[in-house]
């Protein structure tokens, strides 16, 4: 019998799991929600949302969001939420990139331009002419990313109303 001796170089750099942006399917929801939960921790708040609103919102009868996935080693590491928009006057449909999180200890390898970059790519697939995303006054960090994926910041003028309905 041959037996065969590996000898390991102990300055080898360990491979990273391969990164997969994929859409969400329904076992992705807990992953999901624990990042939602981070997000909001990231903005001093609290996330709300249930199993039973996001399973709605993604799978249900009238879909209201998509959600993209950043997946690595089996684990969900960062996540895109979309929903459709649509500017009447000029007949153009558009996406709105709702929020795009990738988890700590994972942000700065190029996680969150691939989960962009799918984004744009389904919004154009959707008939969309433009893909919006919008960041917190503050968010210096967020606006520079942006910038460099090719936004381009504009004026939001006007105030928001908004009435609860229920």
């Amino acid at each position: 019998m041959l037996n065969t001796v590996i000898k390991l170089d102990p300055h080898a750099v360990e491979r990273p799991p391969m990164l997969t942006i994929r859409a969400a399917r329904q076992g992705d929801l807990q992953q999901i929600l624990d990042m939602i939960a981070l997000h909001a921790e990231c903005h001093g708040d609290t996330a709300k949302i249930t199993a039973v609103d996001l399973d709605r919102d993604l799978f249900g009868t009238h879909p209201w969001i998509t959600a993209l996935v950043a997946e690595a080693g089996g684990r969900l590491i960062g996540y895109a939420l979309m929903v459709p928009m649509y500017r009447a006057m000029e007949g153009v449909r558009g996406m709105e990139l709702h929020q795009i999180f990738v988890r700590d200890g994972h942000r700065g390898h190029g996680i969150g331009r691939h989960l962009v970059s799918r984004a744009r790519e389904h919004a154009r697939i959707s008939g969309c002419g433009y893909l919006s995303v919008s960041a917190a006054t503050g968010n210096f960090g967020a606006h520079r990313f942006y910038e460099q994926m090719n936004f381009r910041a504009g004026p939001v003028t006007g105030m928001r109303y908004v009435q609860a309905l229920g």
